[in-house]
């Protein structure tokens, strides 16, 4: 069954579909190896449609176990353990997919390996990492991505404490690699690896900042992860970050750090420093902060990319809009943070229609803020407005705000958010259940529906190796 979730994907969807029916080549075969070298020399010969199989057991690699043979959409190379988690890979170096390689899966790994040999290299595309464990050894990232087309799902990614990425984003010459997928995997335990370079994801690079990524992170369980202060750092343009939950994560944030014209919604974020954004056009929305240090940090620029300056620059935020998202007892809950000299704050920033309830002060905006626009946010029992001018807030009407098992807090009927917005924000298309949004939104994240369907925290039974399957 395909869920409901990724049917909002066209991308998931025509992956789904072409799984579900498209038939194996006459010729394609199941192989059982024993041994790494068999494994190597079947993978030598594999063809379009082929299983291999390698037996359960704990196997200690001296270099990387090299996959370059070109499956097909319709019949991928499929490179399985016996059983999923029932294959360790120890020692040296995990799979290097190299070009042609093409619609290769692998699934059912653990990587107990050295740091930064499991590795998809430019021109190798269309490769699935499917229901593995990654708890390699040492620096460097578990996972390096630079060719196109890549998908990582249900995967469980845990207990680092040295520098490196858990996922690691990159690219050639001046392009990110395009179009990666990631879904439904469980990040945690990362523990504060004491510098720079510890991100659970980071999507590009200072050098590749202004290429068009368009990656989709989406449905992904992160917890306890506190390698760095930016926990996912954005590093290109175009991609989405949608129906992630984001716990217990202090001082960490999502954090878009490089690049324009990314969209965010659909998120919960709950004990972290939740969003920081820099760049331009950003759209951001139908998210929900609870109990954060900070909801939304808006960027302090220090320099202006548009004009020449370093991509290596806190880019000044322009152009980007803050809209219908919920920020619940948030130690504050919109803060643009003091820099020294030069600062360029933010420029056209659109802060509308957000539902604020409790927490402390609403907008601490400690640089320039030009042309910015605050329209009809609704605020309930919360700190001082701060920065948030009086008309650009309604504080005198209780949201009617209910929580669902899992805490949650959702409009409850007759509400006065419900129909409340004005127009515009084409963007703003789905709540945070990932229901359509109409013309006549609700403020905050939420639209109240009958639907079952309802946003929750994602657990590790929703994500992960052990995870239910909707993408066969």
């Amino acid at each position: 069954m395909i869920s409901p979730s990724l049917l909002r994907s066209p991308r998931s969807f025509v992956l789904a579909a072409l799984a579900l029916v498209a038939p194996l080549t006459a010729s394609a075969a199941t192989r059982t190896v024993n041994s790494l070298d068999a494994l190597q020399a079947a993978l030598h010969t594999a063809a379009p449609g082929d299983t291999l199989r390698l037996a359960n057991g704990t196997y200690t690699t001296s270099g990387p176990i090299s996959v370059n043979r070109p499956g097909t959409a319709a019949a991928p190379i499929t490179i399985a353990a016996e059983s999923v988690g029932g294959v360790t890979l120890a020692g040296k170096a995990g799979f290097k997919f190299v070009s042609p390689a093409t619609h290769i899966t692998v699934s059912g790994f653990v990587f107990a390996h050295a740091s930064g040999s499991t590795s998809i290299a430019a021109g190798a595309t269309h490769i699935r990492l499917t229901r593995c464990v990654f708890a390699c050894i040492g620096d460097g990232p578990y996972l390096t991505v630079t060719g196109d087309d890549a998908q990582i799902d249900r995967c469980e990614f845990r207990d680092k404490r040295t520098l490196g990425n858990m996922i690691s984003v990159t690219g050639v010459g001046a392009q990110v690699a395009r179009r990666v997928w990631i879904h439904h995997n469980y990040f945690h335990d990362f523990t504060n690896a004491g510098g720079n370079g510890a991100e659970t994801i980071r999507f590009g690079l200072s050098g590749l900042s202004l290429s068009t990524g368009a990656g989709l992170v989406e449905h992904n369980l992160f917890v306890r992860c506190l390698g760095e202060n930016e926990l996912i750092s954005n590093k290109s343009c175009g991609n989405t970050y949608r129906y992630n939950t984001f716990l217990e994560s202090p001082g960490t944030q999502l954090t878009l750090r490089h690049g324009n014209d990314c969209l965010v919604y659909g998120n919960i974020f709950r004990g972290t420093d939740g969003l920081r954004i820099f760049g331009d056009r950003h759209q951001i929305f139908s998210n929900y902060f609870e109990k954060n240090s900070i909801g939304i940090n808006l960027g302090n620029g220090g320099a202006e990319v548009a004009d020449g300056a370093s991509l290596t620059s806190h880019d000044r935020p322009d152009h980007c809009v803050i809209a219908f998202n919920t920020l619940i007892d948030n130690a504050t809950h919109y803060k643009m943070t003091p820099r020294p000299p030069p600062a360029l704050g933010a420029t056209h920033t659109t802060f509308a229609y957000n539902l604020i309830l409790g927490g402390g002060r609403v907008a601490d905006i400690g640089g320039p803020n030009p042309d910015a626009v605050w329209r009809g946010n609704l605020l309930w029992q919360t700190g001082p407005l701060g920065h948030l001018p009086p008309d650009g807030a309604t504080t005198a009407a209780d949201p009617l705000l209910v929580p669902d098992a899992s805490g949650i807090f959702h409009l409850a009927a007759g509400s006065p958010a419900l129909a409340a917005a004005g127009g515009g924000f084409p963007a703003v298309n789905v709540d945070l259940d990932g229901q359509p949004r109409p013309l006549k939104r609700a403020i905050g994240a939420d639209e109240l529906s009958a639907s079952p369907v309802r946003a929750r925290l994602l657990t590790p039974a929703d994500v992960g190796p052990a995870s239910a399957d909707t993408v066969k």
